[in-house]
């Protein structure tokens, strides 16, 4: 790694102050310290490249001084606010990177209860606001990843559908202004509030680069950084305060009288498909979510139903998975899902509920009977209105990963299904993966509005401090990119997972083959222009221009935009 003078350090003391910037190794390393680390680094280590130095920033001024800053000294810059994947760190081990880590910006700065409107800092999650905006009579999407994600990182810069999206719309989309760094060290502000109009609108009026920093998974911290952002907000006919009650872990949350809770099963994947459809067609539901797949269809119900009993231990999930009377609960909710109604009055809910068992009747479906009793319904209802419970995804053996996700219409997803079922159990023979079921696959009922796009995500249960697990979990990541090809699928997530540990050229070189280059080559010119000293990581994708067409030929280092020989 290249030496950075101390003047940038004592430069960025200057502006932080000397108690919110370190260099200490010990510090350091636990901000590389990173789940999924060990699957893309080498000799399956479990911290991804330390950072030179972590900085926590108190203000939008702050963040643009300090990135300057790392301009002048040629120190790359990654934020972090919640963390969840390990491309949250610096990527390369030869790129000095100053982590931000933006915690300190925690405060919400508007809550517009009449046009539904939040504003809030990076470090602000999804609890804390759920919490204020409830008393109001409103309500948040809470992404996958849990209450205690960032709301500006899932809004901003990455993925941003939940459980309730069908309802509350997914946080990408909710995205109305918001504040952004570039790596140039510039302040940018997208929507309304670049026209000095406020914070209501993600598009204008007059021209908006939202494009730039959006799109499906958003710019993973590799494009500068956001410090604020408005989000839409949404009805919320519960409670104004949560009052959960029974022993933990196994909360429950009461279940208002406007409101029915549900798990429903489905004879097939072609039926659950049927179902989505008609339930996006009658425009019914608030929390619309496949949730207890996570831990595997032969494992879930004996989990669940240890979970819930106070008395119970992980110790108890083997026995009770043998018991017949789980077995039959096993089969029927198998190919299931959770919806939760949320109705404006007592007639509302009731018609809604009709629309419901004539949709579950008319699709050949049924209601899980044992999941739909007052307990576990209540413990459904706690799981899903918070998302509290995201410990549950490394409950087998500490260590998970997410693969396929592909999103489409329920015709496309249901389509890629068995393939990924196979592979799992293919793969779970080793010995080395949890031996869950092939079908530990869970999503959000819709990722848009309304309805009509969604995703299954194979959850991989793995034990990160076994090395020969995690090589399984490493083949079972390329065997279903494999699978993809073979079956003209497109790839999943273990793909986006992978590409972290890879060189810029073999990113480049896969990327190459996409069919639409236009987009990358117009990525080139955008970084180009707000990042022209490289500062940003190759999570916001691009390629060289001419790269795949020629021989490659980089001349800028690696990492940034440079041009090949015949375009020079």
């Amino acid at each position: 790694m290249k030496e950075i003078s101390r003047d940038a350090y004592r430069a960025i003391e200057d502006i932080v102050g000397p108690e919110h910037v370190t260099d200490d190794p010990a510090l350091l390393d636990s901000y590389a310290f990173q789940w999924l680390a060990e699957l893309v680094r080498p000799n399956l280590s479990h911290y991804m490249p330390r950072p030179w130095a972590v900085v926590m920033p108190k203000s939008t001024e702050e963040v643009a001084a300090v990135t300057k800053v790392c301009n002048k000294y040629g120190v790359k810059v990654k934020p972090i606010s919640t963390g969840w994947y390990h491309w949250a760190a610096p990527l390369k081990d030869d790129e000095p990177t100053v982590q931000f880590d933006m915690r300190r910006m925690n405060r919400i700065l508007e809550i517009d209860e009449k046009n539904m409107v939040a504003v809030v800092e990076t470090g602000v999650i999804c609890a804390q606001l759920q919490a204020e905006v409830m008393k109001r009579g409103l309500n948040i999407n809470i992404i996958g990843a849990g209450c205690s994600t960032s709301i500006v990182a899932s809004a901003s810069a990455y993925f941003g559908g939940g459980p309730s999206s069908y309802f509350l719309g997914s946080n990408s989309d909710n995205l109305l202004g918001q504040e952004w760094v570039t790596p140039a060290g510039d302040v940018i502000r997208t929507g309304s509030l670049s026209s000095g109009c406020g914070w209501f609108c993600g598009e204008g009026p007059g021209p908006s680069p939202r494009a730039i920093t959006r799109g499906s998974l958003g710019t993973r911290g590799g494009l500068g950084v956001f410090t604020k952002c408005a989000v839409k907000l949404g009805p919320w006919e519960g409670p104004p305060v949560l009052e959960p009650k029974g022993k933990p872990p196994a909360y429950r949350l009461p279940i208002p009288e406007s409101f029915r809770v549900y798990t429903v099963g489905t004879p097939s994947f072609e039926a659950l498909a049927n179902i989505y459809y008609e339930i996006y067609d009658n425009a019914i539901g608030y929390i619309f979510h496949r949730q207890f797949n996570l831990a595997g269809a032969d494992l879930a119900a004996a989990l669940w139903l240890t979970y819930l009993d106070p008395k119970g231990t992980m110790n108890d999930v083997e026995t009770r998975s043998k018991d017949p009377e789980v077995g039959k609960i096993s089969d029927e909710a198998r190919v299931s899902f959770q919806i939760i109604l949320q109705g404006r009055s007592t007639a509302d809910i009731e018609l809604q509920d009709r629309i419901l068992d004539e949709i579950i009747r008319r699709t050949g479906c049924f209601k899980v009977e044992r999941f739909c009793e007052q307990d576990f319904a209540e413990f459904t209802n706690m799981y899903l209105q918070r998302m509290g419970h995201k410990h549950c995804n490394f409950i087998w053996v500490g260590g998970y990963m997410g693969s396929w996700m592909q999103p489409g219409t329920p015709d496309f997803v249901k389509g890629y299904v068995k393939t990924a079922i196979d592979g799992f159990e293919r793969d779970q023979k080793s010995g080395l993966l949890v031996e869950c079921g092939g079908d530990a696959m869970m999503g959000c009922g819709s990722t848009l509005g309304g309805g009509g796009f969604f995703a299954l995500e194979q959850f991989v249960s793995y034990d990160p401090n076994d090395d020969d697990s995690v090589r399984a979990c490493i083949k079972h990541m390329e065997d279903a990119i494999e699978d993809c090809k073979k079956n003209g699928i497109p790839l999943g997530k273990e793909y986006l997972y992978l590409q972290i540990g890879w060189t810029d050229e073999r990113i480049w070189n896969d990327l190459a083959k996409m069919p639409q280059q236009f987009v990358l080559n117009f990525q080139r010119k955008i970084k180009e222009a707000l990042d022209p000293n490289g500062l940003g990581d190759r999570n916001y994708p691009w390629i060289p221009e001419g790269w795949g067409k020629e021989k490659p030929i980089v001349t800028a280092e690696a990492g940034k935009p440079g041009k090949s020989a015949a375009a020079r």
